[in-house]
């Protein structure tokens, strides 16, 4: 199989998002991430755009030694010389350079005839190479260039000492038809191709990022250009993990290979989530939360029997936890008896009808029921207290001159918990009185806030991911304030972990 390079551009394209800025720090600690990930090149920034982009192309350079480290100029002597000096400390530098080359490009921002700009791009390369060993070569917006201007300005560039000539679709503009075409005649009519790396570096406008950076793949492109969670200008880039996991589930469609361990992928893209403060959106493919989620009870049904009726990867490849089963309108029998399992609790025929049917009247009022709420559902029903812990009420003082301080109270059947603790804020005072509370000791992996209606008196969501005794537990609570659906989210969590290790006592020990 052949061998793919990934080239991620997070910290330089990706970082050019509005409002994705790194600090210095934050952008190596996703470099560090990175090599971990497995990817072969980082474009560290553009060192010639700020002091700070400097520093941190040099930084990287200097501390991250198991991969390549690229840094960005334009194709004029001074930013090619503040690359150079960003990157002199890498083990493996690697200049990157750039011109554009398309008409519009050339006479409405460069002012520039094509002739004038080979002439830039040919002594940009001269220059790059009389610095590092490794030049990559982009002419930018490259898929509305002239095809014939396009092949003179690679032939030349290839033997002015470029290694890597990379193909942008600057704005997103081609069909996977197109730059199959274009990386293909490429391959036909530039004599010198052979003496340099063909890389593609597709952006999204059109949603069709990926699906390029394939087509181009398949054309003969042996490096793609990708950023984490796919951020970027405009509608971002291509997908880091939604290209490398189609190369992955898909060999026997695409014959390709990459050195991403797919078990980072998940952790990576929280990471720059929560890094940034972007969101990932829930049906996000790879990594958002409802990637392997399923609801539907035919689906639920299929899962349950055999996982790859409905799931073409397992979440442990990408470093992820188990399958989650979504109770809701559209859950069947299936799935609702599958979470009193889980819960441990064992009802017979007639109950689980009875209880069913409370079931889908609260499912149709709610957008996810919890196990908090099943509990409750088989307490009313069938008058028997199952277990799950409840939020009876919580307070909370704080301010910019106060300690956070929470006092919770907690009940599980006819025990009731009241603790009190302070915290790094409010939210952090509540899980710690939680965990007093209830004798246990947590570490929280996740914490998640989200909208779920319009308006000032939104309905906030929170989302906790928690480990408890080395096992993961996910728990969500909403409301109108946010402490209390953090409150809710933490207890939801617990509730999970308390059934599992000290199942509810059941209604009834006849079989189902």
């Amino acid at each position: 199989m052949s061998r793919i390079e990934i080239f991620d551009t997070t910290l330089r394209d990706g970082e050019q998002s509005p409002g994705a800025s790194m600090t210095v720090e934050q952008k190596y600690e996703i470099a560090l991430q990175l090599e971990k990930l497995g990817v072969d090149v980082i474009e560290a920034g553009f060192p010639v755009s700020s002091p700070a982009q400097f520093e941190g192309c040099a930084m990287i350079s200097e501390r991250v030694r198991g991969l390549k480290v690229a840094a960005l100029a334009r194709a004029v002597p001074k930013d090619i010389d503040q690359a150079a000096d960003a990157i002199a400390k890498a083990a493996h530098p690697r200049l990157h350079t750039f011109i554009a080359s398309s008409p519009i490009h050339m006479e409405h921002k460069l002012k520039k005839n094509p002739d004038q700009v080979f002439e830039m791009a040919v002594a940009a390369v001269k220059h790059a190479r009389n610095r590092v060993a490794e030049v990559e070569f982009s002419p930018e917006d490259a898929t509305r260039s002239d095809v014939d201007f396009l092949c003179r300005l690679v032939e030349g560039t290839i033997d002015a000492g470029a290694t890597v000539i990379n193909i942008p679709d600057t704005v997103g503009y081609a069909t996977p038809e197109e730059m199959h075409r274009f990386i293909a005649t490429l391959r036909e009519r530039v004599p010198n191709i052979d003496k340099a790396i063909l890389s593609v570096h597709c952006h999204n406008d059109l949603g069709l990022a990926v699906a390029n950076t394939i087509a181009a793949i398949e054309a003969g492109a042996r490096q793609a250009e990708v950023t984490v969670n796919g951020i970027g200008e405009r509608a971002g880039n291509a997908s880091l993990e939604e290209l490398v996991m189609a190369l992955t589930v898909r060999h026997d469609a695409l014959p390709y290979t990459t050195n991403v361990v797919t078990q980072h992928i998940y952790h990576t893209s929280r990471m720059l989530s929560a890094m940034i403060g972007f969101p990932i959106a829930r049906n996000k493919a790879i990594v958002g939360e409802n990637a392997f989620a399923h609801e539907a009870g035919i689906h639920q049904d299929g899962m349950l029997k055999h996982r790859q009726t409905y799931e073409i990867m397992t979440p442990a490849t990408v470093g992820r936890d188990d399958s989650k089963i979504v109770l809701g309108r559209h859950s069947g029998l299936h799935g609702y008896r599958k979470r009193l399992e889980d819960l441990g609790i064992t009802l017979n025929k007639e109950e689980l009808t009875q209880t069913y049917e409370r079931f889908l009247t609260v499912a149709d009022r709610k957008k996810e029921v919890f196990d908090e709420d099943i509990f409750a559902i088989i307490s009313d029903e069938l008058g028997h207290q199952v277990g799950g812990v409840t939020l009876e009420y919580f307070n909370i003082i704080s301010g910019n001159t106060a300690v956070p301080t929470a006092t919770i109270r907690l009940s599980e059947g006819d025990v009731t918990f009241e603790e009190a603790s302070t915290g790094d804020g409010p939210v952090d005072a509540i899980f710690r009185a939680i965990d007093r509370a209830l004798g246990i000791e947590t570490t929280l992996e996740e914490y998640t806030v989200q909208a779920v209606t319009p308006g000032k008196q939104a309905l906030g969501e929170v989302s906790v991911f928690l480990r408890i005794d080395g096992k993961p537990y996910k728990g969500t609570g909403s409301s109108t304030d946010i402490l209390e659906a953090s409150a809710r989210a933490y207890v939801s969590a617990v509730s999970r972990y308390r059934a599992v290790v000290n199942p509810p006592a059941s209604p009834t020990k006849r079989e189902a």
